[in-house]
């Protein structure tokens, strides 16, 4: 799991920083998980390799900064894909989980596409080191149930 979500990420940008640097303009975007930000009950290395991947994405930022290379992530919350089709078939899961999210809906790929694209753009020339949430709200929410 660190190997996969972590190391690859950190050595792909190693080889890749020569060609960042020389582009003169370079952007890395990670796609982490909300599960690098806040506890679960389960999935303690997935969680701890995603949070290591935030710490990363924060400290590359500060040290390729001098080499106008800009390094984000984006942290989703549960997307519509094939990783996470199970759970979403349970239907107790998918109702307690759209009852926290404030935007009332399960992420589709899109929504992480998109902000992956801006983050690209010169749009966001400006924006570096920075661990964006595209969780519909959830991590916002306190993950309180609505009745409460």
């Amino acid at each position: 799991m660190m190997a996969t979500n972590f190391e690859s990420c950190y050595h792909l940008c190693q080889i890749a920083h020569p060609l960042l640097k020389a582009s003169g303009n370079g952007s890395i975007v990670f796609i982490s998980s909300i599960a690098g930000l806040t506890g679960f009950i389960v999935g303690t290395i997935y969680s701890a390799s995603k949070g290591a991947m935030n710490q990363l994405t924060r400290t590359l930022a500060c040290e390729w900064a001098k080499d106008n290379i800009r390094t984000n992530a984006i942290a989703p919350g549960y997307i519509r894909t094939p990783m996470v089709k199970k759970m979403l078939e349970q239907e107790a899961f998918v109702n307690e989980y759209i009852s926290r999210t404030p935007l009332k809906r399960i992420g589709e790929p899109s929504d992480v596409s998109s902000m992956v694209a801006y983050l690209c753009f010169p749009a966001a020339s400006y924006i570096t080191g920075q661990v964006i949430t595209v969780d519909g709200g959830l991590t916002v929410n306190g993950f309180y149930p609505e009745e409460l």
